[in-house]
């Protein structure tokens, strides 16, 4: 028993093919993605967005448009130009990934420096963990919906719970039944785990569609939309709409950074093209969904009800809201699992990648991110840090901006993917920090963190200045991608640029030679003994 609790113990044996110098900077989770695992089609991808974007999130995204003013015309349109840009976005970082098949974390190295990179990495972790306690929580909301359908007396179990405490009985009762169903999931691998994207993408949507049916059968658009119209103009219509566009490129900007996570397991790099066409249809019609119903309960329910199950709570007929909650909790399920626990498992493999690989990163991400940052108080009494974290596109758009322009503009295709798992190889750059970055993203943060703080604490004056967060992904994307590539041009670092790419495809042909070999010289020694 002792000896469980020798760190020798739980290290992870070293893959054959591990393009590290050393076991202490990569395992076969980190290594770049083998031929016969790469196994996600158009189909997958196509099922993936679809999954993603069946969300509670994305359902309330016009919640805020619509608060500020625009109307249910103006925010769609904000909605789909927004999803226009992130998809290509996505698709110039998903091909990097397809193309190289290694994970964010690592192909972060060729841009940011080896240690310079891990700033990115430790972020996304704290962030993955972070949101994925609070999609918990909302699953956890889906469960109590689907209890409560069944035995309505769920709503009448007494509180033994301290009222300060953020949560009650059953509601800590159906957090820990979600993170419970949540958990096997989480064990599944990322080549596996396509098929759950696959179902939820199949299920979720036809009962998205009977909920707007039914909205639109109980208060017709002539009622429920029609009569809606902006409430402000001019220069503060202008502005609106930018914060509108800015909050549709956020919703999904982290995936705009760490999508080679997932296009690393392409069949090839066409298969993810289809994200240009399905990212901003699916998105847009998802928003539009959330707009009509939302509408509707206005209608018969005289409340702006845009939590959608607080819309089914209302509902009588007990069958409809159980399946209408179930579905919820799909949804929710896929996305918390694509967006948070893998990323941020994906992460944790290269913080120590001797002790973690994806299956025990999700575990990690499970257990801290479920339990230890109490998602229900932080949702009870944390607004301002809500609103922060919120923020976090300040710091996304600068990443995706250095990335496209390293990969695409500045070494032109021509990286060397083993040099990316040793420290001391070409991407080591200044002591292992690519100071070009570096300016880039200070450069592109700091404009926009006054109106950051005015959006936490509304008291805090700043003047126009604050504008500037209303564009902060669009800001930061493109201040950065002009300046790495600019500082890039006239300093360039010379010793990581490539007369040929070098993705280290060779490797993998070595290593599959490699037990023929010993085979073949097993039977020839074999009839020499003979």
């Amino acid at each position: 028993m002792p000896g469980l609790f020798k760190p020798s113990k739980w290290a992870l044996e070293p893959s054959p093919s591990t393009f590290a110098p050393t076991s202490k900077w990569s395992n076969k989770d980190m290594d770049p993605v083998a031929p016969e695992d790469r196994t996600w089609s158009t189909r997958n991808y196509v099922a993936y967005w679809i999954s993603d974007a069946t969300n509670t999130a994305v359902w309330e995204l016009a919640s805020s448009m619509l608060a500020v003013g625009l109307s249910w015309r103006q925010a769609l349109p904000a909605i789909a130009v927004g999803h226009v840009i992130i998809s290509i976005v996505m698709v110039l970082n998903g091909t990097v990934g397809a193309r190289l098949h290694v994970a964010f974390p690592v192909l972060n190295r060729s841009s940011f420096g080896f240690w310079f990179s891990y700033f990115s990495v430790i972020s996304r972790v704290i962030l993955s963990m972070f949101w994925f306690g609070i999609q918990t929580y909302t699953g956890s909301e889906c469960v109590y919906q689907m209890l409560k359908a069944i035995w309505p007396s769920t709503a009448r179990i007494p509180n033994h719970l301290a009222e300060g405490a953020g949560i009650t009985s059953v509601g800590m009762m159906c957090y820990f039944l979600y993170w419970l169903l949540q958990f096997p999931f989480m064990l599944v691998s990322p080549q596996r785990i396509r098929h759950l994207f696959m179902a939820k993408a199949i299920i979720v949507p036809f009962a998205w569609l009977a909920i707007l049916i039914w909205a639109m059968v109980k208060a017709p658009p002539r009622v429920s939309l029609e009569p809606k119209h902006a409430i402000i103009g001019g220069s503060d219509l202008s502005w609106a709409w930018l914060s509108a566009l800015n909050s549709a490129l956020g919703i999904y900007a982290t995936l705009a950074v760490n999508i080679p996570d997932f296009t690393r397991y392409a069949k090839n790099e066409r298969a993810q093209y289809v994200q240009l066409a399905i990212i901003p249809t699916v998105f847009t019609l998802i928003g539009f969904c959330g707009i009509a119903v939302t509408s509707a309960g206005e209608v018969l329910y005289g409340e702006t009800l845009w939590d959608p199950l607080q819309l089914i709570d209302r509902w009588d007929n007990r069958a409809a809201a159980f399946f209408a909650a179930f579905s919820f909790f799909l949804a929710t399920l896929g996305t918390n699992i694509s967006a948070n626990s893998l990323s941020a498992a994906n992460d944790m493999t290269v913080l120590f990648p001797r002790y973690i690989n994806i299956r025990r990163g999700q575990v990690i991400c499970a257990i801290i991110g479920g339990w230890a940052l109490c998602p229900w108080e932080i949702l009870a009494t944390g607004q301002g840090f809500l609103t922060f974290m919120s923020g976090y596109t300040v710091f996304l758009g600068p990443f995706s901006g250095i990335m496209v322009a390293d990969y695409w503009l500045v070494h032109k295709c021509k990286v060397d993917v083993p040099a990316m798992y040793d420290p001391h190889g070409r991407y080591r750059y200044w002591n292992g920090i690519n100071w070009r970055a570096v300016v880039a993203m200070l450069c592109s943060v700091p404009p926009s963190m006054p109106g950051l703080i005015h959006s936490i604490n509304n008291s805090i004056t700043v003047g126009n200045v604050s504008h500037v967060f209303d564009i902060a992904w669009l800001y930061g994307f493109f201040v950065s991608l002009i300046l790495y590539w600019g500082l890039s041009s006239f300093f360039p670092a010379t010793e990581t640029y490539l007369d040929l790419a070098d993705h280290g495809e060779d490797r993998f042909a070595s290593r599959s030679e490699s037990p023929e070999k010993e085979k073949a010289a097993d039977v020839e020694a074999f009839v020499n003994n003979v």
